[in-house]
């Protein structure tokens, strides 16, 4: 016990350490208080959104007296809200859209579109709590440790520690280990008060903490080593940093690029394309054209499917339908090869433990990318659920009133915390 008192007094009396663990500090609170303001926004902004999606839904129904015209113009608000730890780890929801508003024309046209994102923030990241945890964490401990021996030969003192103690790594591993708790501590408190702030689950925050920690152990262990050879401090250093750069940017990116070219996927302006050709060709075609792979789809409208007028608000929203049909291979495609991608990606991420850490920590906060492909999967559901409910006023023309316009359906978002 005195000897790991002492080096705990030598790390108080090291002012190199004291600044990188402040450091740490810093920016894990500043990671997690910017990733507090952001999901504080983002629920703000669904709170507006919804208002005025109700006070927008109502004036629509309002002003208009058909459920053809009130299906055109009314918007239907989706959302994904961000969970409660979605604070450490905003992952996908940067890159992928988490609100939509949605008509009853083809869905494909407006799945696909989102907000225009910054192209700076595209390229460097969000900066979360997972960033320092698997990118900025282990920079800091190589700086605490890739000179805890080289520092002590040089000094002339190596050979002396190394004698007076039973073992000879015991001087080292117990100044490393002060080390690396003490950095993770530094990190980790800044993360357990947000959790608290955030009303957290403390599962969520568990994993989170369990992640970080094995991944500082990873690097340790690699430092360990490095140290081991008897090499200068700056050897060390650049021995480490070299490390750091093939495992958390060079590794991630050649994943990446052989992932994309193993699994090529459709692009969305492609589905889009698709999508709005077949909607506009529609207007040059016999009706039956259109109607025909409709009804195939909704043999229960076969009895209402005559369209006798130029233009009818059901045979509108026909060919709206008729043109996701036609880009439904393509999507299917994207689909299955982002989920295929996704899946490779999990695996693959091993080689790489600062990618691991960042995935296990969206994985968390449900931020991944399968938590954006379930956002996406229930607003198609959403979209189904409004085409059934049209359609079955529409076709067989019921009277257009309150009463049957207040049975339509709501979007239902689920979040995770």
């Amino acid at each position: 016990m005195s000897g790991l008192f002492r080096e705990l007094w030598f790390l108080w009396k090291d002012r190199a350490a004291k600044v990188w663990l402040a450091i740490a500090f810093l920016a894990a609170s500043i990671s997690v208080f910017l990733g507090l303001a952001e999901v504080s926004s983002q629920r703000d902004t669904i709170d507006r959104l919804l208002e005025a999606d109700q006070i927008e839904r109502e004036a629509v129904a309002a002003a208009h007296s058909d459920w053809g015209s009130a299906a055109y113009y009314t918007f239907h608000l989706t959302y994904d809200p961000p969970s409660n730890f979605a604070f450490a780890s905003l992952g996908q929801r940067d890159i992928s859209p988490w609100k939509h508003r949605i008509r009853m024309l083809a869905l494909e046209g407006q799945i696909h579109e989102s907000d225009a994102a910054n192209p700076e923030f595209a390229l460097i990241g969000r900066f979360d709590f997972a960033f320092v945890a698997a990118m900025i964490a282990p920079l800091f401990l190589i700086l605490l440790l890739h000179d805890l021996r080289a520092s002590e030969r040089v000094g002339g003192r190596y050979e002396l520690l190394s004698s007076t103690s039973s073992e000879a790594s015991g001087p080292w591993m117990s100044r490393a280990s002060w080390r690396v708790s003490m950095l993770a501590i530094a990190t980790l408190i800044p993360l357990w008060t947000g959790a608290v702030i955030g009303d957290s689950a403390s599962s969520a925050v568990l994993i989170a903490s369990f992640a970080l920690i094995l991944h500082l152990c990873f690097w340790w262990a690699l430092a360990a080593w490095i140290n081991a050879q008897a090499w200068t401090s700056t050897v060390n250093l650049t021995a480490l940093i070299g490390a750091w750069l093939a495992l958390a940017v060079v590794a991630p990116l050649a994943i990446k690029s052989g992932i994309d070219a193993a699994i090529p996927v459709p692009d969305g302006g492609d589905i889009m394309l698709t999508q709005r050709e077949a909607v506009n060709d529609a207007w040059d075609l016999p009706k039956d054209a259109t109607m025909g792979p409709f009804l195939e789809r909704h043999p229960e409208l076969v009895e209402y499917g005559e369209i006798a007028a130029t233009f009818e608000w059901k045979w509108y929203y026909a060919f709206q339908q008729v043109g996701d049909q036609i880009a439904e291979p393509l999507s299917y495609a994207y689909r299955d090869g982002k989920a295929r991608r996704d899946n490779l990606a999990s695996v693959l991420s091993w080689l790489s433990p600062p990618s691991k850490v960042e995935r296990v920590l969206q994985s968390v906060a449900g931020t991944d990318a399968r938590a954006a492909a379930a956002y996406e999967a229930r607003v198609r559901a959403y979209h189904a659920a409004l085409r059934d409910y049209y359609y079955s006023n529409l076709f067989p023309e019921h009277p257009f009133t309150s009463e049957a316009i207040a049975k339509r359906p709501d979007f239902q978002a689920t979040s995770e915390s």
